[in-house]
């Protein structure tokens, strides 16, 4: 099987910084990621309080997961660019190998 390395990011905001799609254009228009999930959590936690969804609450600030993957070059590129609009400490990533 032909693998190649990639690197695996994973960023955390919130429904309310309305961050979201700025992020997700940027990676898909500009920095030209191959692809990207978004993950909507129905209960999380962080400096600004805890954040929960329920049966009887639409709350529009729950806690996103945005994650991407790619060759390094290209993700070094994405990650300067979020560490401009995101804190350091919301994004996380790893090395790992894909199929090729």
């Amino acid at each position: 099987m032909k693998t190649m390395d990639v690197v695996i990011v994973r960023v955390y905001v919130s429904e309310s910084s309305r961050l979201l799609n700025t992020i997700v254009n940027y990676l898909k228009n500009e920095a030209k990621i191959r692809g990207v999930s978004v993950f909507r959590a129905i209960s999380g936690f962080s400096e600004t309080g805890s954040h929960v969804s329920s049966l009887l609450d639409l709350s529009l600030d729950l806690p996103l997961s945005i994650e991407f993957f790619d060759s390094k070059d290209k993700i070094e590129l994405a990650l300067e660019y979020l560490s401009g609009i995101v804190k350091h400490e919301h994004i996380i990533f790893w090395e790992a190998r894909a199929n090729d």
